[in-house]
């Protein structure tokens, strides 16, 4: 992979990471709830979760890329759409993830273990990660090199962006939600975050076929 390509994998792979999902919302209220610390359970989870949907979409990426540069071609706009659409969504939202109040300090605790299905069945079932994986990957993987090594640095990469996610978001939940809470700021933070997917999908569309 090229430099720009990895660079603009990473960028891709930090942006979504950012953009407010389930994974971080649920990171933010095990933090608020149980602890920062307990947090890393259900992040560990997710993470696990996150190579679990990448091998699945890394799977059928082979034959895949040995076929016509049309399909390639194909395949890179229906990524850039994903993409732009996110971009789209985020930046019409009237709302965000700051604008409800964080949970209360929970009476019981909860396992490690229960927190750790939880943050794996989040990843599991998020359509971001699943979208991301089977409609974006196969734009950064070189048929004339082997898999696994690809594999595990691609998916790596977007689980330390993962990670980074939802660390940036505890701290700024627990130190700066009132702050993000007001309805100028959300907007500001929505179309931001919209915006970056926006260049991020025309982005994506000058990528050329690895074959």
């Amino acid at each position: 992979m090229t430099t720009s390509a990895w660079l603009l994998f990473i960028t891709i792979s930090l942006v979504t990471a950012l953009s407010p999902g389930p994974g971080i919302l649920l990171a933010v209220s095990n933090a608020v709830a149980w602890g920062p610390r307990k947090t890393v359970w259900s992040s560990a989870g997710n993470v696990l979760g996150v190579f679990a949907v990448s091998a699945a979409a890394m799977a059928g990426l082979g034959t895949l890329l040995h076929t016509s540069a049309w399909l390639f071609a194909v395949l890179k706009t229906v990524g850039a759409v994903y993409l732009v659409y996110l971009g789209w969504r985020q930046w019409t939202s009237k709302t965000s993830m700051f604008d409800t109040p964080l949970p209360a300090q929970a009476s019981s605790r909860k396992s490690d273990a229960a927190l750790f299905r939880q943050g794996l069945l989040v990843a599991l079932t998020n359509p971001k990660s699943i979208l991301f994986f089977t409609a974006l990957f196969p734009q950064f993987i070189h048929p004339q090199a082997p898999m696994l090594p690809q594999f595990l640095a691609l998916t790596s990469a977007f689980a330390a962006c993962v990670l980074i996610s939802h660390f940036a978001y505890v701290l700024l939940a627990r130190h700066t939600h009132r702050w993000f809470g007001t309805p100028h700021r959300a907007r500001i933070f929505n179309r931001l975050c919209g915006g970056a997917f926006g260049l991020l999908g025309l982005g994506l569309l000058r990528l050329k076929s690895p074959s």
